[in-house]
């Protein structure tokens, strides 16, 4: 049964990878290879390119996108062993091209322009949902360089009520969940990016349903959830876009320096001197 729903239609670059290796590289609720084929099937990858793959868990992504694009890989990601990661990349063959790093998405140690593309495989709502996000990753990328997401999200955008058949599954944490259209209204407002596809995977909450009948068969109340929902509500979203306008530099420190001036103005009663 494992090896039909990993194999699923639709995804036949994943489908060639083994299920104990795609398994034994969980980090997530959802299947990364899935994701990060279904993002790259609209975002050109050229062999040399530099590709950020950032908030990867443990570097199944990074090893997928290079092994079927030939693109340079930089592994990022906050929460899961770098060296757990790196034993991945080396078993892989892939040691000289896929490079794991452990930092912050918020705190990336490269260049300005260094990337030719970022993908981001169900991570990027923990952090890109700030306002400012988008500014200080677009520094990291050339002109014109490519940012493309996919992962969890809404196919229509909530009310202030959470739906009955969702709220034994639902976390405060998952506001930060938010369909194609809001992705894309989100980016474009800033001024930074055009974005070039923002949609919804056809049937996604099926291949998240899938997911979690592989990886978590005890996970009744998201599957539950899921079942229940069927795609009105749940699925998985990508925002591709490219890099037209020009980053603010970050404000890092804000130069003063303290002139003396009198505290208190001249005959005005001082509290502090009375008994």
């Amino acid at each position: 049964m494992t090896e039909d729903l990993l194999a699923a239609p639709g995804f036949p670059r994943s489908a060639r990878y083994h299920p104990e290796w795609i398994t034994c590289a969980v980090s997530g609720g959802a299947n990364s290879l899935w994701l990060t084929e279904w993002l790259t099937q609209d975002l050109e990858l050229r062999p040399g390119m530099r590709v950020l793959d950032l908030g990867c868990g443990r570097g199944a992504s990074s090893v997928f996108l290079h092994r079927e694009f030939g693109v340079q890989v930089w592994s990022v990601d906050l929460w899961f062993s770098v060296d757990e990661r790196a034993s991945r990349i080396r078993d892989a063959g892939m040691a000289d091209a896929v490079f794991p790093l452990h930092a912050d998405a918020r705190a990336l140690p490269f260049p300005a322009g260094f990337f030719d593309a970022v993908v981001s495989i169900d991570s990027f709502v923990y952090y890109g949902t700030d306002d400012l996000y988008l500014n200080y990753l677009a520094r990291f990328v050339r002109a014109a360089g490519l940012i493309g997401i996919a992962g969890a999200g809404l196919v229509r955008e909530l009310d202030e009520r959470i739906p009955e058949h969702l709220r034994d599954w639902w976390e405060p944490g998952m506001a930060c969940l938010h369909s194609a259209d809001w992705w894309r209204r989100h980016w474009e407002r800033s001024g930074l990016v055009h974005v070039e596809l923002a949609d919804t995977m056809p049937d996604g909450w099926r291949r998240w349903l899938d997911w979690q009948h592989t990886v978590a068969p005890d996970n009744g109340v998201e599957i539950q959830a899921l079942t229940a929902d069927r795609g009105r509500t749940l699925g998985y979203v990508r925002a591709i876009a490219r890099r037209d306008g020009v980053p603010e530099e970050p404000v890092t420190a804000i130069p003063v320096g303290y002139t003396a001036r009198p505290l208190i103005r001249d005959g005005s009663p001082d509290p502090g001197s009375r008994r």
